[in-house]
């Protein structure tokens, strides 16, 4: 079809009422769903993952495609996705633009140290990728002048990509405390992991808190175990890994924070938590004072850190939830009087 929003509305209307409209997320973006709707239009966006598909059936075409999800949408079946607004949609492509900036400083860096460890060459002055490797990679020198150039263009492309996360970085950081989301990162804040990029990063993937609840965030993230059922057996797997996979991601990254005694808080989270409201401090310090607690239960029971690491960050879901959607009672106590976690 063209991709004239104006030709696809005059065709929808030539159509005989009722009308609805059905298409799958994905590249099209939702430019066309926010026009329909604002033109009167019943519009459904589908999530791709959640359409039901004959397991026999092996031909694909477009035309077969549009008669299924039309199929669908009449008997109900179809899992709409929440349309984000024009602002809601800028901030969430800000947010994934500095994903994929992460993504090639890592595979820059990558290139580089294999680039050195062929030729023999390996750091062991500290800690990789900090101030003075930095210094010791710009003192490398090889003979050959085509390796030479080839480690100069290295290091050359990954400084731009630093360069270019760091402008991410200050942009995210202005938006994160100046615009609709800044109460809901405020709130995640109060949580240990929880940083400015992850906070907003999670305030914007999600938008709306309020369409889950403590126990359904974890599956919309897939943090979940799949299952096999049958009878009295019951048998659980992997997580299912469905959902926001960059969200996902920021919870399991976030959750290995907690592995770490919770005596008493630090000064950066104490600072964090005189920008927030008092139920938020008090909620994040019960889950901090949890989270650490379900840690410790996992090594006392043997589990593979991985494996307790994603428990955790199930958890860390729902704790997220309950700050960000503010639905859940507070506890009596306040982090002032109990900063120890027994």
């Amino acid at each position: 079809m063209t991709p004239d929003h104006g030709e696809i509305l005059a065709w929808i209307l030539s159509l005989p009422s009722p009308v609805r409209v059905v298409y799958e997320a994905g590249p099209t973006g939702f430019g066309l769903a926010r026009f329909l709707l604002a033109s009167g239009i019943d519009t459904v966006v589908a999530a791709p993952s959640k359409l039901q598909r004959p397991s026999g059936d092996r031909v694909k075409t477009d035309a077969k495609d549009a008669l299924h999800l039309a199929r669908l949408l009449k008997l109900g079946e179809v899992t709409g996705v929440r349309i984000p607004s024009t602002d809601q949609e800028a901030a969430r492509d800000l947010v994934r633009s500095r994903e994929d900036v992460r993504g090639d400083l890592m595979r820059s860096r990558h290139r580089i140290s294999k680039l050195l460890l062929r030729q023999g060459l390996v750091y062991s002055g500290g800690q990789a990728w900090t101030g003075t490797h930095e210094l010791w990679l710009a003192g490398q020198r090889f003979d050959n002048p085509a390796r030479q150039l080839t480690y100069e263009s290295s290091l050359e492309a990954m400084h731009e990509i630093s360069d270019r996360r760091d402008r991410l970085d200050q942009a995210i950081t202005a938006m994160a405390y100046s615009s609709e989301y800044t109460p809901v990162v405020r709130a995640l804040q109060c949580l240990r992991g929880i940083s400015t990029l992850t906070a907003f990063g999670l305030a914007v993937e999600i938008g709306d808190w309020d369409r889950f609840t403590g126990s359904t965030i974890g599956a919309y993230l897939g943090l979940v175990p799949t299952e096999h059922s049958s009878g009295a057996s019951r048998s659980l797997g992997s997580i299912t890994k469905t959902g926001n996979s960059h969200a996902r991601r920021l919870l399991v990254e976030a959750a290995w924070h907690h592995r770490r005694p919770y005596n008493n808080p630090s000064r950066l989270m104490r600072s964090r938590w005189e920008e927030a409201t008092s139920e938020a401090r008090i909620r994040g310090h019960a889950g901090n004072r949890r989270l650490h607690e379900r840690w410790i239960s996992y090594l006392e029971r043997r589990k593979r850190p991985v494996i307790a690491n994603v428990a955790i960050a199930r958890e860390l879901s729902g704790w997220c939830w309950s700050l960000a959607a503010g639905t859940h009672p507070m506890p009596a106590t306040s982090p002032e009087s109990s900063a120890s976690p027994h």
